[in-house]
């Protein structure tokens, strides 16, 4: 083997290790932490583009949030606290339990208007959350076209998610609330009262990973209504202490900035600036990420799906026949990519084996004057090199990357067709008679 060139400084770190034959594989990410740095650090961009698509979206429940404490604010500074001190008026001879039902009055408007705001949030959310799941599997993103393709794949599955989260949110508040307005009116069973209080809060504790187990199954399989809640809480009671954990690290932007306030400025400044570069964005990459690391424990070997998407595998062989398989989660982008690189058909510079030109063989160069004799030689030389490669051809054809090349595209075309099949087949039960104009649902 030749010596390599000696180069400099300055040419080295110029070039860099692109041409070191370890730096493909060294700096391909193999695990799920080292996954979540390379898209951290090589799509930094896509992901702040993101976030601003989905707090665009979620606008509306932030605003919702803060005229709740604005409007708390101004009835603790307008109400007739001051009674009998020479400040209130009208004066109200006891003021027991006004501001628990002040605050009560208040959560039954914006704590309400957060369920139709859910509507809104989950445009951003799906086709934010499509975007990154496609991120995390090394695909492709186009983030105008997938965001619009999320919005159609996901919205109902998280658009249930955020309703179930918001509704048990307002009903704890709420009761939440009247347990406080009636400990402070005197009411009896006041003990009881506190324990509804306290299991309100519990049980939105719990929803909360529930719903983000829900909207991680919402992206990654289709599924129903019931099924995705009943398979988020089996995800969430068998994972739990690895649920617990990520859900912590992946909403804490979410917790700085709700529970801060401006009690102190300085987090809450933090908590907004986290906010608009990256906080929905991070959020959802952690969770993806850690989701992905179940399904690959607990569900895709059960269910036939690819394992380690994104991920390299230091198996050759098994990295190569999982980039060529077509799983049934792909997404639409690369099934169309797969679909036409079938369509071209095998390449002949890869399916066969073909023999080297540096082999010494050439064809007869006829004279300036040539004869008979001169042209059956060269016949003889084209036919000799022509036998040579199909010897050639024959002796290599059973080597192990033909083989395996042959295999996959075969793999890949079958799978194409029994989808197509299934698409077809799927099409012509769904044919339906066009309902008449003049009728309505």
């Amino acid at each position: 083997m030749a010596d390599r060139e000696k180069k400099g400084l300055i040419a080295r770190w110029l070039e860099g290790k692109e041409r070191d034959e370890e730096y493909a594989r060294s700096t391909l990410p193999t695990s799920r932490w080292a996954l979540f740095w390379d898209i951290m650090k090589g799509r930094f961009g896509k992901l702040f583009l993101v976030n601003l698509l989905m707090l665009v979206t979620l606008l509306p429940m932030f605003a919702i949030i803060v005229m709740r404490t604005l409007f708390i604010y101004s009835q603790g500074m307008s109400g007739p606290f001051g009674s009998g001190l020479g400040v209130g008026y009208p004066i109200v001879p006891d003021v027991t339990g006004v501001a628990q039902a002040a605050v009560l009055n208040v959560d039954l408007l914006w704590f309400a208007l957060l369920i139709p705001a859910s509507f809104i949030a989950a445009i951003g959310l799906s086709g934010g959350m499509y975007i990154i799941r496609n991120l995390i599997w090394t695909e492709g993103v186009f983030v105008a076209n997938d965001f619009v393709r999320g919005i159609k794949r996901n919205y109902f599955n998280v658009l249930e998610a955020l309703l179930i989260f918001t509704l048990v949110l307002f009903l704890a508040r709420i009761t939440g609330d009247l347990a406080d307005y009636l400990v402070a009116i005197g009411a009896p069973a006041s003990g009881w009262l506190v324990a509804s209080k306290v299991v309100g809060y519990i049980l939105v504790a719990l929803m909360i990973p529930i719903c983000m187990w829900m909207l991680s199954l919402g992206v990654n399989y289709k599924q129903g209504p019931w099924s995705l809640f009943r398979n988020a809480v089996i995800m969430t009671v068998g994972t739990f202490p690895q649920t617990v954990v990520f859900a912590a690290l992946s909403l804490w932007p979410f917790f700085l900035l709700l529970f801060t306030g401006t009690s102190i400025m300085i987090l809450f400044i933090i908590a907004i600036f986290v906010m608009i570069i990256l906080g929905c964005s991070y959020a959802f990459l952690v969770w993806f990420d850690y989701s992905q690391w179940a399904f690959d424990k607990f569900v895709n070997p059960n269910m036939g799906y690819a394992v380690g998407r994104g991920l390299y595998n230091k198996d050759k062989s098994k990295n190569e026949a999982s980039s060529m398989a077509v799983s049934p989660v792909d997404s639409e982008a690369m099934r169309e990519y797969r679909r036409m690189i079938v369509a071209q058909g095998r390449s002949k510079l890869v399916c066969r084996p073909i023999k080297p030109i540096d082999d010494g063989e050439e064809i007869y160069q006829l004279p300036d004057s040539f004869s008979r004799d001169d042209l059956r030689r060269l016949k003889e030389s084209k036919q000799s090199i022509e036998d040579n490669a199909k010897a050639y051809e024959e002796e290599h054809k059973n080597d192990e990357r033909y083989v395996e090349y042959n295999k996959q595209f075969d793999e890949r075309e079958r799978a194409i067709r029994e989808e197509e099949a299934g698409e077809k087949k799927k099409k012509k039960k769904q044919v339906k008679p066009p309902k008449m104009l003049n009728k309505t649902k």
